[in-house]
C-alpha cells in the first residue's frame, strides 16, 4: 500500500517479450478461427466466436507503470515497451437447445492478477427467454455496471485501443456468479430495455508487496435503464458491491496497530477505514450516437463507499470519431477526481501519516487527452494506433502500480492493436 521502487527492467528483453505476447495471440487466434469455421457447417445449433488483440504499447514518459486496469499487477513506465497490458484472445461457444434455452460460455486469456496468460472463464450460463422481449440468465455473467462495460475486453467492438482508464481503470470487476434479467418494451418511437443482477464475485485484485485481494464471496447486485431512439442510445444504472473481505498486507498491519492504540479517535479511524463488510455504490448515465459516419459517447459516473479508504469519485469522458471510407479518426478527454475523507488526529504523528497515505492510494485526480485512427482493412479485423496524453497531480495514485518517489502525474503513452473478432 506504499509507493516502492519495482526492480529495473530490461527494456530489450522486454521489447523482444512485447513481440512474443502479440505473435503468439495472433496465432492461437488463427487456429481459433478456422475450428469455429469447421464448427459451424457441421454443427447448425452450435457456434464458435473468436476475439482477441495484439497490442504493443511505448510509455513514453512516465514513472509509474501503466496498466489496464486495476486488474493488472503491473505494467510498462517511461522509456519501455511491454506487450500485455492490451493484448488477449478469447473463445466463445453459443449452444442453442431449443427456442427457448441457450448455453453460452467464453473463456479469455489476458495478463491478469497473478501476472500470468492463465485462461479464465469469464462467461459460462444458460440464457431462458419464455418470452420474445425477455430474457433471463444464470451462472457466470459478465458485470455490466457501465454502458459497454460488458465487451471491454473486446477490443474490435471498441473505437479506440481500450476502454477509458480514467473510467473503467479503477472498475477491475469482469464478473459474478448469479442471475439477471432484462425485459425490453416499445416506448414512443423507440425501445426501452430493463435490467436487474445479482449475484457473488469470483475474483482477486493485485496489491503491490502484498498477496492479492481475494473479493470472493462478496455481493454485488444492481440494475439499469437503456432506451433506443433512432440513432441515440441512453442509459442510467446502478450497482452496488458489499465487500466481504479488508485488504491483506500493509493494509490489514495498519488495522492491527490502530486496534492497539488506546482513544476514541483511533477506534474512529479502525471503524471507517474498514473495508470489509462495507458497501460502494456505483452510478452512472451515458450517451451514444450512432449515425452513418459519425460516432459520439458521453459516459459519467460517481463512485461512493461506506469505507473512508475508497475514495468517493467523479468520472467520465467524451470521445468521438468520424469514419472517413476504411479510416475512423478519433479524439476523447477522460478525466476522474476524488474527494478524500478527512479523520480525526489520533495524536500519534507516524499514525496519522500512514492513515493519511493509506488513504492516498485511492487518490485520483487527472484528465486524459487521446488522439488515434482505425482502420478497418477486413471485415472482422482492425489496425490502430493510439496516443494518450495524462496530465495529473502527483497524487493522482489509483489507476496506476509501483509509482516511484518522482512520479509527477503526467504520462505519455503510445500504443498500436490488431484486432480480431469473429
Amino acid at each position: 500500500m506504499h509507493r516502492c521502487l519495482r526492480p529495473n527492467v530490461n527494456h530489450s528483453e522486454n521489447y523482444r517479450e512485447a513481440l512474443g505476447n502479440a505473435l503468439v495471440i495472433a496465432l492461437v487466434l488463427s487456429a481459433l478461427i478456422s475450428q469455429a469455421a469447421a464448427a459451424d457447417d457441421s454443427l447448425p445449433g452450435l457456434k464458435l466466436h473468436a476475439f482477441g488483440t495484439g497490442a504493443l504499447n511505448y510509455v513514453a514518459s512516465g514513472n509509474a507503470d501503466f496498466v489496464r486496469d486495476l486488474s493488472q499487477p503491473d505494467g510498462a513506465r517511461g522509456g519501455q515497451w511491454t506487450g500485455k497490458i492490451d493484448s488477449l484472445v478469447g473463445g466463445q461457444v453459443n449452444i442453442q437447445l431449443s427456442e427457448h434455452f441457450e448455453i453460452v460460455g467464453q473463456a479469455v486469456s489476458r495478463h491478469r492478477f497473478d501476472d500470468s496468460f492463465t485462461p479464465e472463464l469469464t462467461w459460462a450460463f444458460l440464457k431462458y427467454s419464455p418470452l420474445t422481449n425477455l430474457d433471463i440468465r444464470g451462472g457466470r455473467i459478465g458485470t455490466d455496471f457501465y454502458m459497454r462495460s460488458d465487451s471491454r475486453l473486446v477490443g474490435y467492438s471498441n473505437l479506440t485501443i481500450r476502454p477509458s482508464v480514467d473510467y473503467y481503470g479503477g472498475l477491475p470487476h469482469q464478473y459474478i456468479d448469479g442471475m439477471d434479467g432484462a425485459m425490453t418494451f416499445e416506448l414512443g418511437e423507440g425501445l426501452l430495455r430493463s435490467k436487474v443482477f445479482a449475484g457473488i464475485s469470483p475474483e482477486k485484485f493485485p496489491l503491490e508487496n502484498s498477496e492479492p485481494w481475494n473479493i470472493s464471496g462478496s455481493r454485488v447486485f444492481g440494475g439499469s435503464l437503456d432506451y433506443q431512439w433512432r440513432s441515440w442510445q441512453f442509459r442510467f444504472g446502478y450497482a452496488e458491491i458489499h465487500h466481504e473481505r479488508d485488504l491483506p498486507g500493509s493494509f490489514a498491519q495498519l488495522m492491527t496497530v490502530l486496534s492497539t492504540v488506546p482513544g476514541t479517535a483511533s477506534q474512529a479511524a479502525l471503524n471507517a477505514l474498514r473495508v470489509g463488510e462495507t458497501a460502494s455504490q456505483h452510478y452512472s448515465m451515458g450517451v451514444i450516437y450512432d449515425e452513418g459516419p459519425l460516432q459520439v459517447q458521453l459516459m459519467v459516473s460517481g463512485v461512493t463507499s461506506d469505507s473512508a479508504f475508497f475514495q468517493d469519485a467523479v468520472c467520465g469522458y467524451f470521445l468521438t470519431g468520424y469514419r472517413i471510407g476504411e479510416f475512423t479518426p478519433f479524439a476523447g478527454l477522460s478525466w476522474s477526481k476524488s474527494t478524500p475523507d478527512t479523520l480525526q488526529s489520533t495524536r500519534v504523528p507516524a499514525l496519522d501519516a500512514a492513515i493519511v497515505n493509506t488513504i492516498g492510494r485511492t487518490e485520483t485526480n487527472q484528465h486524459t487527452f487521446t488522439l488515434g485512427v482505425r482502420w478497418d482493412f477486413h471485415p472482422g479485423m482492425d489496425l490502430k494506433l493510439q496516443w494518450d496524453a495524462i496530465q495529473g497531480d502527483t497524487n493522482s495514485l489509483y489507476n496506476y502500480r509501483w509509482e516511484q518517489a518522482d512520479w509527477d502525474g503526467r504520462m505519455q503513452v503510445l500504443n498500436m492493436a490488431f484486432d480480431f473478432a469473429f
